[in-house]
């Protein structure tokens, strides 16, 4: 009867132990989601300049990182076709 009471204690102590590995592993996929959140905030235009008017030959939409018709990769907000910013970059010909 001794030997089967530590066989029930082995179970439990193995359930205990997956489904505590399961749970940890529940909480590290949501950790690691909220973090690729917060790396996918785009900036503030204020922060990078943002401007509706071009800056010579450089405005958005000849931008890598414009989203037509009115966004972008990397700036938060309405963005204009015409408007530039310190992250300009020309897209490639």
């Amino acid at each position: 009867m001794e030997t089967q009471s530590k066989d029930q204690e082995a179970r439990v102590s193995r359930r205990s132990l997956l489904r505590t590995a399961a749970v940890a592993a529940g909480g590290a996929a949501i950790l690691g989601t909220a973090a690729s959140r917060r790396a996918e905030a785009k900036a503030q235009p204020k922060l990078v300049g943002y401007q509706d008017t071009p800056h010579g030959a450089q405005q958005c939409d000849n931008c890598s990182q414009f989203v037509a018709p009115d966004s972008c990769k990397v700036v938060d907000g309405k963005i204009s076709p015409t408007g530039w910013c310190k992250v300009y970059a020309k897209k490639p010909a």
